[in-house]
């Protein structure tokens, strides 16, 4: 099959790559010249484990081609994907800007029957808006092509995406028109042998049925959370709540793990744009508001420890605190939303300083930062505890989980750990000769001055 990607970011590059990875002829487009240009010498513009080999396979065997110019992709195309960004807009809606400005392209461009595929994250309702759109350029141009829209949201995870897209729990496709549907299966067959993983639903409860998912998991994380903060304050252990109440398949364990709170460009833009959807159709969305506050209080709560700590020794102001992880999670050099750039910030605007690591985010660190004096992000995780009165962890990268604990102590003025991710036993690290701090389990009393 013949298809058209618009946008190559995250969605957009991940759906080219594993399409033609199955044989399909792939045409890929996107305005910024420099990435276009990267993607055609071999280059993928962000970190995603396996994308690139993938990607430079496909290009070299001529089966993904990357240009700027969408009328090149419209040529003999069965299907145009909008994969663009649909950021979050002052009031919390998506921005549709962008959708809107491909959906008039397309409508400018396109030469023969087409399915337009709405891959974008968007609110209930924009499919009839892309038609819309597409129906007034077809107008323009005096031109009767039929085409349908159809939604398709996508559901991948940062750091697993080549995997979530080759072997999904589900493909859903919202759509009435048995043509589309039956071109859809045909298309996503390849990645369904097992089993029928194919929903179609209408349009709408597509569009609903994104938004519903990332909502559902990110309540998922602020109810632990919330919980965690409880267990603190009443003297229980999260770790042991989470056991307790994860062995109930009805809850499951999966998404309640504490931590600093949930970052990255999906769950807080779209937590943001369902209670915006709920306000326009008249509903206050309690919970959702709920979910949103909870993640604000977590995205800082660690730093708070991190202060009441060092409130009976003068404060933090003058000191140093190392710093592991950047990312808003693991396998990811996305920082968007992250939980990390919220504790800077608020230990920073103390007068803390933070020596930082990150294996893979260093450079969008460096940029994100550059403007902040007291941080310095350094390229070795060890390197960023020398002289530091402390370290926190705040992403789960593996390289973390066990390290060299006697060298980290020896690196450190004092054996003071303070743990976002709850990566150790805190029974091991007494041992060990810490003062440690993970979420959801009351720590050490501070030391005095």
């Amino acid at each position: 099959m013949k298809i058209c990607i618009i946008g190559s970011g995250y969605v957009g590059l991940v759906t080219a790559a594993c399409f033609a990875e199955m044989g399909n002829t792939v045409t890929c487009v996107d305005v910024n010249e420099k990435v276009i240009e990267r993607l055609r010498n071999g280059e993928v513009h962000f970190y995603e484990p396996g994308l690139s080999g993938m990607v430079k396979h496909s290009h070299d065997e001529g089966r993904l081609i990357f240009t700027t110019r969408l009328a090149d992709g419209m040529d003999g195309c069965e299907a145009a994907f909008i994969c663009v960004g649909t950021p979050s807009d002052e009031d919390g809606s998506a921005d549709l800007q962008y959708v809107e400005a491909v959906a008039r392209e397309i409508g400018q461009t396109m030469t023969g029957e087409l399915i337009v595929v709405d891959k974008s994250t968007v609110p209930v309702g924009t499919s009839e808006r892309v038609r819309a759109i597409v129906q007034a350029e077809l107008d323009r141009r005096g031109l009767k092509i039929p085409f349908d829209v159809v939604s398709n949201p996508e559901f991948l995870k940062e750091g697993a995406a080549i995997h979530d897209f080759m072997k999904p729990d589900r493909v859903v496709i919202g759509t009435s028109n048995e043509r589309s549907a039956s071109i859809m299966r045909e298309l996503y067959g390849p990645f369904a042998r097992s089993r029928d993983k194919l929903i179609v639903m209408g349009v709408q409860s597509a569009e609903m049925t994104k938004y519903a998912a990332n909502c559902m998991l990110a309540t998922k994380i602020s109810f632990i959370n919330e919980i965690a903060t409880l267990c603190e304050l009443v003297g229980a252990d999260v770790r042991e709540v989470r056991a307790g109440i994860g062995s109930d398949t009805r809850i499951g364990y999966q998404f309640i793990y504490p931590g600093v709170g949930f970052g990255g460009s999906c769950f807080p833009k779209d937590v943001r744009a369902l209670i915006r959807t709920a306000s326009e159709a008249g509903l206050d969305a309690p919970l959702l508001n709920a979910v949103e506050t909870v993640n604000k209080r977590q995205k800082v709560h660690m730093a708070h420890i991190i202060q009441n700590y060092f409130a009976p020794q003068g404060g933090v102001k003058g000191k140093t605190l190392a710093m592991w992880g950047l990312a808003f999670k693991a396998n990811t050099d996305d920082m968007r939303e992250a939980a990390s750039l919220d504790i800077i910030r608020e230990l920073t605007d103390k007068g803390m300083k933070i020596v930082a690591y990150d294996p893979v985010a260093r450079e969008n660190g460096r940029r994100i930062l550059k403007d902040n004096d007291l941080v310095t992000i350094v390229n070795d995780q060890y390197e960023a505890c020398q002289g530091a009165q402390a370290l926190c962890v705040v992403t789960e990268w593996n390289q973390f989980r066990n390290p060299d604990f006697e060298r980290v102590k020896g690196l450190l003025t004092a054996p003071l750990l303070f743990d976002g991710r709850n990566l150790y036993d805190p029974d091991s690290m007494a041992r060990r000769g810490y003062a440690y701090f993970c979420i959801g389990r009351k720590g050490p009393e501070p030391a005095e001055a």
